[in-house]
Parts: C-alpha cells; structure tokens; sequence
C-alpha cells in the first residue's frame, strides 16, 4: 500500500447536494424553501410568532423572581468530604476549618462570597468550623463529635420579627 492509493471506503463521503441550480435538478427554483414571503428570505424570521395569536409566552403569567444582583455565591461542602479530607491529612482538625483552609486542602477551587457546611456524610472529628452557613444537620452532626459551628452570617430579620 502506497500512501497516494490511501482512499476512504465506498460510501463514507457523501458529495453535497447543490440547490438553486435549474428545475432539472430537482431542487431549484425555491430551493426547498417553499413558497415566497418572509421564511422564504434569508436572515429574517419571526421567533414565536404564531400567526398574529397571541403568542404562548405572552400567553402564560409571570412567575417568581431572581435575586441576580444581590444573591450570594457560596460554596457547598458536605461533612463527608471534610472528613475525607482530614483523613488524607490535607486538613488539620486541630486548626478551625474556613473557607481559605478549604481552599488550600483542594477541597475548594475557590473562595467565592463564603461556605455551606451541609450535612450528607459523617464526620468523626472533633473540628472547629466558622462558615457563612451550616444546616441544621451538619451543626448537629459536627456537635455530636465534639466540635463546634461559628456561622458568619448576619441574623436573618425574620427571626427577629418572630421573637
């Protein structure tokens, strides 16, 4: 075999199919664009527009609503993962365990706005944590082992309005 007799096999390539070139070949005239009007030009074309009805996403109501602009991006981190970490010797359960101490353990890739410590998983550890926010299973699970949450997120003004 000699590399100018390398050819692909029969059938693998496909010539393209050339429209708009006579009624002979059986794709020209309109070029399988139908008939004339708007779609039948290019570049131009009404997205979900439904015949002059009005349109369904006019149609259905507005629901809900995105705090874009001042919602925070925190990192999530189960206990299960912090005790593995602490197990390969990355994390030193002696020191407290923040979001630079995570980072630094390869737990985290980044800092972002702060940590949620959540509960899926089990830690063995007596570990001092101060994060933006912990559920309510992890504070338990960490206080079971001995350890403690300090949670660096102002108080909500719900709860206060509640006491």
């Amino acid at each position: 075999m000699k590399l100018n007799e390398i050819a692909p096999r029969e059938g693998a390539r496909k010539k393209r199919f050339r429209i708009g070139r006579g009624i002979g070949s059986g794709a020209g005239k309109t070029g399988g664009r139908g008939g004339k009007g708007q779609t039948a030009r290019s570049g131009v074309r009404i997205k979900g527009f439904e015949g002059g009805q009005m349109p369904m996403h006019r149609r259905l109501p507005k629901r809900g609503f995105k705090n874009t602009a001042f919602a925070l991006k925190l990192n999530e981190v189960n206990l299960g993962k912090v005790q593995a970490a602490i197990d390969a010797k990355l994390l030193d359960a002696g020191a407290t365990v923040d979001a630079a101490a995570l980072v630094k353990a390869g737990i985290l890739r980044r800092a972002k706005d702060g940590v949620r410590l959540l509960g899926t998983g089990e830690i063995k550890a007596k570990v001092a944590f101060e994060v933006y926010g912990a559920s309510k299973s992890a504070v338990a699970a960490v206080e079971k082992a001995g350890g403690s949450v300090k949670i660096l997120a102002p108080k909500s003004e719900e709860g206060e309005k509640a006491a």
